[in-house]
């Protein structure tokens, strides 16, 4: 898993042709993978208790699984699943596809739009590529280790903010039964954001604040805690579009780190300072 920006970018210093083969044949994998979802979409079910939410959440998963997993096992018979989309840490060595088949799952079940299907390969515990597709704006981001980031083919790069007080910063909501000095540590930070930067956002899921991160389009992206499928996608992105990730304190981001934090260049410092209040 990447040690820091510059760990991500050399997961790959040259680009095979057949990674980058790869990485077109995965973006195919995704957006199909989201149609399936897309048929799923559509009216608000109001769910009457916790057990009946975490089925459809899990059908959701399934529906797009269901697709993604074969055609990623044709394209490398070898490589192995993680299965828990919400686990962090390093992997055992060889290939393993991260997914998150409905990034976004409850906005799926309650239709707000912001929802993705992503799949990353990771090999020897560094990224090698993602794919993120978003159904309802019809985008998909890629990013492929050493070769750059792209929203449809076009490159991606991350903006040239230098005043944390002129930016536009992103979190993402702890986790149903997330640890209270987690939940509390996310409050004090958003607060102090709130002193120190334009404007916040608050929502999720965390990779389209990172899709918007790479773009440009938010200057910086803060997360406690998160998993891999959270937090790997974006994490590539942003690094192949020229951003700086490190944790809140700004020390080098593994998936085992407590804090994560994606931000342009010139606003990084600025950013650990804030959060680290």
């Amino acid at each position: 898993m990447p040690e820091s920006t510059q760990s991500i970018h050399s997961a790959a210093t040259s680009t095979s042709a057949s990674d980058a083969d790869l990485l077109a044949q995965t973006a195919m994998a995704v957006r199909a993978a989201a149609s399936a979802l897309r048929e799923r979409f559509g009216d608000v079910v109001r769910y009457r208790t916790r057990e009946e939410l975490m089925r459809a959440l899990a059908a959701n998963d399934d529906a797009a699984l269901d697709v993604l997993r074969p055609r990623l096992t044709l394209l490398r018979p070898h490589a192995r699943f993680v299965e828990d989309e919400l686990a962090g840490g390093a992997l055992p060595p060889g290939e393993w596809w991260v997914l998150d088949p409905a990034e976004g799952n409850v906005n799926h079940l309650h239709a707000l739009p912001e929802w993705a299907v992503t799949a990353t390969l990771v090999r020897d515990n560094q990224p090698v590529l993602t794919a993120v597709h978003l159904p309802s704006a019809g985008e998909t981001y890629t990013a492929l280790a050493g070769a750059g980031a792209r929203l449809d083919g076009r490159p991606l790069h991350v903006s040239q903010a230098a005043d944390l007080g002129l930016s536009l910063v992103a979190t993402s909501q702890a986790r149903p039964d997330e640890d209270e000095q987690v939940v509390r540590r996310i409050g004090s930070s958003i607060t102090a954001m709130l002193f120190d930067a334009l404007v916040v956002r608050a929502s999720v899921p965390a990779t389209l604040h990172l899709l918007n991160v790479a773009a440009g389009r938010i200057d910086a992206f803060w997360q406690f805690a998160g998993a891999r499928a959270d937090l790997l996608p974006g994490a590539l992105l942003v690094a192949e579009a020229g951003g700086r990730i490190s944790d809140a304190e700004g020390r080098p981001w593994t998936p085992r780190s407590d804090s994560f934090l994606a931000a342009a260049p010139g606003v990084h410092t600025e950013a650990v300072t804030t959060l680290s209040r």
